[in-house]
């Protein structure tokens, strides 16, 4: 073997040992970093909550996050009350829903919101595969409800409402009237399903437990 063929051996495993470990380090250091900039993110949007602080907390350390969590923890026992439900529901319906622009952006959100929520089992009932696009392709959506005979596009055949997110936003989507028999009922929880569909497909259900 030259020494023209032997350093180009040597090149090559040095180059595959680099590339082996840098793809090794890559995700735990891209995971760290991401987690880390979420954190200070939120430490920036919390600042107004350290500000407000007494001093005697502001001594703790990330005391505006513990206190956030507490106060998360507080809404979730009052809104067990039937009556805070139904006075913030009266607001939703008589004030938000009324101004035009913040009714779409609020619903909108809030929609999203639920169907990440385990306990909420009525936004999104299931999720589905629905026909989309070209002939033999697929999307993957919600089924949010069931078309109302007088609304249906056809009355030989059941119809539903299916919302599909778009990638990465899921924010924004499609609404679809699919007849029901062409929709096909996926054993995935809405979580998996928002995972897939934020990544584009990169990260699968399995991943996502």
């Amino acid at each position: 073997m030259t020494m023209q063929k032997k350093l180009k051996k040597i090149f090559q495993t040095i180059n595959s040992l680099f590339l082996k470990g840098l793809f090794t380090l890559l995700p735990l250091t891209l995971t760290v970093a991401l987690i880390n900039f979420l954190f200070n993110l939120i430490k920036t949007w919390l600042h107004p909550v350290y500000q407000l602080e007494p001093k005697s907390l502001q001594m703790i350390p990330h005391s505006e996050i513990i206190l956030v969590i507490i106060v998360i923890f507080c809404v979730g026992i009052i809104m067990q009350l039937f009556i805070v439900t139904h006075v913030v529901d009266t607001i939703e319906n008589s004030i938000l829903n009324k101004i035009p622009l913040l009714r779409q952006v609020y619903f909108g959100i809030k929609q999203l919101v639920n169907a990440l929520n385990p306990n909420d089992q009525i936004t999104f009932k299931y999720v589905v595969h629905v026909p989309f696009g070209a002939t033999g392709t697929y999307a993957l959506g919600f089924l949010t409800n069931y078309i109302r005979e007088d609304m249906s596009p056809s009355r030989d055949e059941k119809y539903v409402s299916v919302f599909v997110p778009t990638t990465p936003n899921p924010t924004t989507g499609f609404y679809l009237v699919v007849p029901e028999k062409n929709c096909k009922i996926l054993n995935i929880t809405r979580q998996e399903a928002m995972t897939v569909i934020i990544s584009g497909g990169i990260l699968q259900p399995e991943d996502a437990r």
